[in-house]
């Protein structure tokens, strides 16, 4: 899944980033206190490896990693919400006619962020159909194209869409398959 691997490298560069400022720090103390017995390094000396330490590699590694987590999170929910636009266009195209509260329903989201989807949709040129605001229905652009002169060729009923490419006499149960 998109997200998952910025967000377990950022995870492996913060612990990466921890176990050098661990070891690094372990080393730089065990310097100074045999600096206090005259054989290593002063505490002084110990100090400025602990601050170069910290700068040269714990913070761009720790920030990288932190930046990847972040990011991560951040392509997952943008999938999350391609995923709620295609299943929309999905349903406009299965069913020719979807209502905006059922779409709601059946996704488990408030019907203002299925309306928002809807928008993206058509913003970016992906959605082309009819929409009714007031009513809260989606049409695809073949039931936006249907006239209202399409009549059964069995009982003369007027047809209504099914699906993509189907308008059914809802009379006789007589399917009529539409060509582009």
């Amino acid at each position: 899944m998109p997200g998952q691997q910025g967000r377990l490298v950022g995870t492996v560069l913060l612990a990466v980033a921890l176990v050098a400022l661990l070891i690094g720090g372990a080393y730089l103390l065990t310097m100074a206190l045999q600096g206090q017995a005259g054989e290593g390094t002063t505490i002084t000396g110990a100090l400025l490896g602990f601050f170069l330490l910290v700068v040269i590699a714990v913070l761009p590694l720790g920030g990288a990693g932190i930046y990847l987590m972040s990011r991560g999170r951040q392509e997952t929910a943008e999938y999350a919400d391609v995923a709620k636009e295609k299943k929309i266009l999905n349903m406009v195209l299965a069913q020719g006619k979807v209502n905006l509260s059922e779409v709601a329903l059946e996704m488990q989201t408030p019907r203002k962020q299925v309306e928002d989807y809807v928008r993206d949709l058509v913003g970016k040129n992906l959605f082309s159909g009819a929409i009714n605001w007031q009513d809260g229905v989606l049409y695809s652009r073949q039931a936006s194209q249907m006239k209202a002169d399409h009549k059964c060729p069995n009982c003369g009923g007027t047809l209504e869409l099914a699906g993509k490419d189907v308008i059914k006499c809802p009379f006789c149960g007589a399917e009529v398959f539409l060509s582009n």
